[in-house]
């Protein structure tokens, strides 16, 4: 599977495949007012319909090689964090390497997105994955912004009316001393 990182750790977290075990503890996020309008999700499904889109896009991306979210281990207290990884996304019609993560609700706000994405990123470069990266976030969604630009990222275009993308080149990321 490519562009998957089970093994790989951060200061705080472990990176592991998501696994069908994993559906009661993922299906929580769903529950959080706009998580689906943020993921690009149809609005209209339960959070159990949800979860499970999310757990059949995830299967099919690993089976694929289309990369995949990686599940995040709490070193510290084994609590599953959330998920972060790197997507093959097609982006205005062109494929492009994006680095996705999502967090759940009780973990908001402690770093744990910014130290995942950070971890993907310098991946993706390190095995020259790509030349760029993107981060696809919804215009409402400040706090998965704020993530992307603390990343290294700069705003790069509006997609879709409702996506900004976010993006760092490996050059840009050579130089600054991997963020």
């Amino acid at each position: 599977m490519k562009y998957i990182l089970p093994g790989q750790e951060t200061e705080r977290l472990t990176f592991r495949l998501l696994q069908p075990e994993d559906f009661d503890i993922w299906v929580d996020i769903f529950k959080e007012k706009n998580v689906a309008k943020f993921l690009g999700l149809d609005q209209t499904l339960s959070p159990t319909g949800l979860c499970q889109a999310w757990f059949d896009k995830a299967f099919n991306r690993y089976e694929n090689d289309l990369g995949g979210m990686n599940v995040l281990i709490d070193k510290k207290t084994s609590q599953f964090v959330g998920q972060c990884g790197l997507l093959v996304q097609t982006i205005d019609d062109t494929e492009r390497l994006e680095v996705g993560y999502s967090i759940l609700p009780k973990f908001w706000n402690q770093g744990y997105a910014f130290e995942a994405a950070r971890k993907c990123k310098n991946y993706a470069f390190e095995n020259n994955f790509a030349d760029s990266l993107v981060s696809v976030v919804h215009i409402d969604n400040i706090g998965s912004e704020k993530v992307a630009l603390k990343n290294g990222m700069t705003f790069e275009k509006l997609t879709d009316d409702v996506f900004n993308v976010f993006s760092i080149n490996k050059e840009d990321w050579a130089s600054s001393k991997h963020i």
